[in-house]
């Protein structure tokens, strides 16, 4: 059994390449071992939101606070609030973020790859995309 303390982890910025607006990244689990399981409490501000991106392995987020918007590319915009599960497949490209006007808080539970890497991250979703987001 291993226990960290919350004491001991710093809340993290979401770098500009990953995300626009101001988002915070608390970890929950890193891989050890032979677990290749990753998971992250993400703190997105209103109008904040992810680049589009794949997971190799897809990607489970579970919306504890606020609500906000997801959209894999190609399909429409869902709108998802406290209690939402969203499973994207493996190499589904996608975004996720807050609503413009609400805080939106989600677990986030991914698989690492053989070479470790969780998250592939692609292009900025536009503030057009965005906006259309919010017109749904």
């Amino acid at each position: 059994m291993q226990i960290t303390r919350s004491s001991t982890l710093d809340t993290q910025q979401g770098p500009g390449d990953w995300f626009t607006g101001d988002v915070h990244i608390d970890p929950v689990a890193s891989p050890a071992a032979n677990s290749t399981v990753a998971a992250a409490s993400v703190h997105f501000a209103p109008g904040a939101r992810t680049a589009w991106h794949t997971h190799p392995h897809g990607q489970t987020i579970f919306v504890t606070e606020g609500f906000g918007a997801c959209q894999r590319e190609g399909g429409p915009v869902e709108l998802i609030g406290p209690g939402d599960r969203v499973f994207f497949e493996p190499g589904e490209n996608h975004w996720h973020g807050a609503a413009p006007n609400r805080f939106m808080v989600h677990t986030a539970i991914q698989q690492v790859d053989e070479s470790g890497s969780a998250v592939t991250w692609g292009r900025h979703v536009s503030d057009d995309e965005y906006a259309a987001a919010q017109a749904s």
